[in-house]
């Protein structure tokens, strides 16, 4: 009897890791010439991003600068929900971007719809924000990560726990 092998599918973001890179961010805002006298500024309150900045054209430079050092610290922009631009004090713009953790109901029943349509012997089930996927064959389990990889998926995924 061969025994069971699985892997946890779970969605998170780094916060050390989003914390760099708005240090990284705010120290490139300070030198760079468009931003100077600029009231430009990224903090992380909790679970969320907020970006200010004076005006729709500077918020947009701002979150361009912080989506290169996010990618370079390899943390996923996907997991970034971004509210609509909202006046602030002073006369500046202020952006709320929200970090996605973990897998919602509706995308965890995307995913398994996925591992289901790809007709391999192969058993998901999901807890709480993440979903375990069980199997005999690890080439079947390699197949699953090869399929959900592939899929559209709004959140980004990372695959933990391979036993």
């Amino acid at each position: 009897m061969s025994k069971e092998n699985s892997f946890d599918i779970v969605s998170k973001v780094e916060m050390p890791e989003v914390q760099n890179a708005i240090a990284v961010a705010l120290k490139e805002i300070q030198n760079r010439y468009d931003f100077k006298g600029s009231k430009s500024d990224i903090k992380l309150e909790k679970e969320e991003l907020v970006l200010i900045s004076d005006d729709d054209y500077k918020l947009e430079q701002l979150k361009d600068v912080l989506i290169s050092k996010l990618i370079r610290r390899e943390v996923p922009v996907k997991n970034i929900q971004y509210g609509k631009v909202e006046g602030a004090s002073g006369g500046t713009v202020r952006q709320r971007g929200k970090l996605v953790q973990g897998i919602d109901k509706e995308n965890a029943k995307r995913i398994n719809n996925i591992i289901k349509n790809s007709g391999l012997k192969v058993k998901s089930q999901v807890q709480d924000d993440q979903v375990r996927v069980t199997g005999k064959n690890r080439d079947d389990l390699q197949q699953v990560i090869a399929a959900i990889r592939q899929a559209e998926l709004p959140i980004d995924v990372q695959f933990i726990n391979y036993r």
